[in-house]
C-alpha cells in the first residue's frame, strides 16, 4: 500500500486519461487544502468534483461547462456516488505538491465516471472515483423535483467496459441490491444515535442552489465528532463510499443517523444514513473505514 513510484511512472499515470482536464495537474498545498489530520477530504471532494465537471465539458467540446437542456435551462452533473480508496491523507503536509492523474469514462447512457489518482512526492496517497448523471429541475427552485436527462453532446463516448465493471459495487448500493458491505449488514441497520444539521445557504449549498455533494461528507464528519470525540489522535480515513439519493431545499434540516459502527483499538468504522428531517426521506448513505493511530 502507498509504495513509492518513480517520477516517470507518475508522469505516465497523469496521462492515462482521455480526455485530459485543462486544470493544472498539481496543486501546492496550503491552508485551504489541509485540516488537522492532513489533506482535507471536503476540499478534495470539491476539487475532484470540479475536475469531473471540466472533464465532461472537455469531452463535449465546450470551452466551459455550460450545459443546457432543449428548452435552454441549465442542466447539471449530479453525483450518484463518490468512493475513496487506499487513502493516506494524514501523510500529507503543508507545501507538498499534490499530483492528480484523472480520467473520464462513460458507464451508461446517462452516467459518467471519473477516476482521480493522487500522488505526493511520488507516493500514492489515495484514489477518488466519482459517478454522476445529468439532471434538471422539473419545477423551478424545487430540489425535490429532480429528473435525469441525457446530454447529446456526449453521445459519441462509448461505454468503457472497465469503468462499467468498476461501478458494479456502488450501483448495487444505490439500488439497495446488497446485503453486506465493508462488513456492515443491511439487515442489522438501526438508529444508534442522531445528529441534526441545519444546512446553511452560505456554506452548504452550491451556486446552482443544490445542497453541495461535499456537504454530505461534512455532515457525517460533524456527527462523528459529536459521537466519538474522545479519540486522540483523530482517526484517519482509509476508505469511504458515499451513495447519494436525494437533495434538500434551503431551510430543510438534515438528520445524520448512526446505524452501525465498529470501534476497536486501531479502527473506527461507521455507516451513517442522512435523511430529510421533515419527511424522513434518505438523501445519502456513507460507509467509512477509519484508522486510529497505533
Amino acid at each position: 500500500m502507498n509504495t513509492l513510484l518513480p517520477p516517470l511512472e507518475v508522469e505516465r499515470l497523469q496521462s492515462f486519461g482521455r480526455p485530459k482536464s485543462r486544470m493544472p495537474d498539481a496543486v501546492v498545498l496550503g491552508m485551504p487544502h489541509l485540516c488537522t489530520i492532513g489533506l482535507s477530504e471536503t476540499w478534495l471532494f470539491k476539487e475532484c468534483g470540479h475536475r469531473h465537471w471540466l472533464l465532461l465539458a472537455e469531452a463535449a467540446g465546450l470551452a466551459a461547462p455550460d450545459f443546457l437542456g432543449s428548452a435552454g435551462d441549465p442542466i447539471y452533473a449530479a453525483f450518484l456516488s463518490v468512493s475513496v480508496r487506499e487513502a493516506a491523507f494524514e501523510t500529507v503536509r503543508e507545501h507538498d505538491r499534490l499530483v492528480f492523474a484523472s480520467r473520464l469514462a462513460r458507464i451508461s447512457r446517462t452516467r459518467f465516471m471519473s477516476t482521480h489518482r493522487l500522488f505526493v512526492r511520488g507516493r500514492p496517497v489515495g484514489e477518488i472515483t466519482m459517478t454522476s448523471t445529468f439532471v434538471w429541475r422539473t419545477r423551478r427552485a424545487d430540489n425535490h423535483a429532480i429528473a435525469r436527462i441525457e446530454e447529446p453532446a456526449l453521445r459519441h463516448l462509448a461505454p468503457d467496459p472497465e469503468a462499467v465493471a468498476g461501478a458494479t459495487e456502488t450501483t448495487a448500493l444505490r439500488s439497495s441490491a446488497w446485503q453486506t458491505h465493508l462488513g456492515f449488514e443491511r439487515a442489522e441497520a438501526r438508529v444508534i444515535n442522531r445528529f441534526v444539521i441545519d444546512p446553511c445557504p452560505g456554506q452548504d449549498f452550491n451556486g446552482a442552489d443544490f445542497l453541495y455533494f461535499a456537504s454530505y461528507l461534512a455532515f457525517v464528519d460533524r456527527a462523528e465528532w459529536a459521537f466519538f470525540r474522545q479519540h486522540r489522535p483523530l482517526p484517519a480515513t482509509r476508505r469511504r463510499d458515499v451513495i447519494y439519493r436525494r437533495n434538500v431545499d434551503v431551510g430543510e434540516r438534515v438528520v445524520a443517523s448512526l446505524v452501525q459502527f465498529r470501534r476497536h483499538a486501531h479502527c473506527l468504522d461507521h455507516w451513517y444514513r442522512l435523511q430529510r428531517e421533515a419527511d424522513g426521506a434518505t438523501i445519502a448513505e456513507i460507509f467509512t473505514l477509519r484508522a486510529l493511530a497505533r
